[in-house]
């Protein structure tokens, strides 16, 4: 019998399968899903499509038997039986899932390419600047491919634009982003200027006390600039990041968390919730007063404003009006941005001051 001629289709009764390792399996043919191979947890679902064998393996079962892997077949009434490897089935399952995987792959890239070639000059930079991750090296072999297969000239020139106006709008792009990075680094470091001395050393505390007026002095304006953006903070985020990793570096550990600090105190700053009306609420006049106040006065603030110390603001009243102020700014900045972060650390960390001077004059009292 010639083996390659062998299809699911041919078996029109119930049979058996016989693997070299003596496994046996079972043939169960159904009008609705063709025929199913099972044993030892492996299944196979034969079906057709226009005419067509298809199954889990596909195109790889076929060859797996051109390659001549099936040993032996007996064909008795009733009854089939198949010795092959079984071994050599799994691979070829892998080998299948492997090209199942990478056609899946193609599939995504030539639906982006369409995409791209349906669209205007304007929407064509807007789906660059969503899709940008996926222009990587796959996806320039299959824009190839399809200009190198196009059957009219016109086709293929309209390949070769897009491939160039996509490739400009990539390069545009990075280079942008490279000058943000930059422009972010020479923003810190003017703001950092007054701290730093002329052999670029950092001395924390600074040497100058009006040395952090003039870092909160540059930090205003830069932000009244609109130049303190996500870029500028990721870059101090990321040398904080560094700074703490190294371990050697605390004065510059301190700076950087202090430019933070004074970025978050100058946003929240900006819009003011103690007054309803004519009537002013304590509560949130005395958050906003910490809010703008350094972080070294905050253990003084908090001592002469709370109740348990010499103030007329209660502490579950203040843990309220922060828990409020929270809320506010995650409904107002957007989710995982570094702006939300770095505000909401800011607050947590007033919260968390708050409750240690609580528990500590709580303790005085008793």
């Amino acid at each position: 019998m010639d083996l390659t001629c062998l299809s699911a289709s041919s078996f029109d009764v119930c049979g058996g399968l016989r693997f070299r390792h003596g496994i046996i399996v079972s043939i169960v043919h159904s009008p609705l899903s063709g025929f199913q191979v099972s044993g030892m947890g492996l299944i196979i679902t034969f079906g057709r499509i226009d005419g067509w064998e298809t199954s889990p393996f596909g195109d790889c079962f076929h060859k797996f038997i051109n390659l001549n892997n099936l040993t032996d077949i007996n064909i008795e009434a009733g009854r089939y039986e198949v010795i092959f490897s079984l071994e050599g089935l799994l691979e070829c399952q892998k080998i299948n899932q492997d090209a199942e995987d990478a056609f899946k792959k193609t599939v995504e890239v030539d639906r982006l390419i369409d995409t791209l070639r349906s669209a205007s000059s304007k929407e064509l930079q807007k789906l660059v600047l969503q899709n940008v991750l996926a222009f990587n090296e796959n996806f320039w072999i299959r824009l190839a491919a399809r200009t190198d297969t196009c059957k009219s000239e016109d086709d293929k020139k309209d390949y070769e634009e897009l491939a160039a106006s996509v490739m400009s709008i990539v390069d545009h792009l990075v280079h942008k982003t490279k000058e943000k990075i930059e422009s972010s680094t020479d923003i810190l470091k003017e703001i950092l200027k007054p701290v730093v001395d002329d052999v670029e050393e950092i001395a924390w505390p600074p040497r100058d006390p009006g040395a952090l007026k003039l870092m909160e002095k540059e930090i205003i304006h830069r932000e009244q600039e609109g130049q303190l953006d996500e870029g500028f903070l990721a870059e101090v985020s990321a040398q904080l990041r560094q700074a703490k990793e190294d371990g050697d570096k605390p004065g510059l550990e301190a700076m950087l968390q202090k430019v933070l600090q004074l970025y978050a105190s100058t946003v929240l700053s900006k819009r003011s919730y103690a007054k309803k009306g004519e009537e002013v609420l304590k509560a949130e006049l005395f958050l906003e007063t910490i809010i703008k106040a350094p972080e070294e006065e905050w253990n003084k603030l908090l001592i002469n404003g709370l109740t348990i110390g010499k103030g007329d603001v209660s502490p579950d009243e203040l843990d309220g009006v922060i828990k409020k102020r929270i809320e506010r700014t995650l409904i107002r900045t957007e989710g995982g941005s570094y702006q939300q972060r770095v505000l909401t650390e800011y607050l947590k960390g007033i919260q968390s001051r708050s409750e240690e001077i609580t528990h500590l004059l709580q303790g005085k009292t008793q």
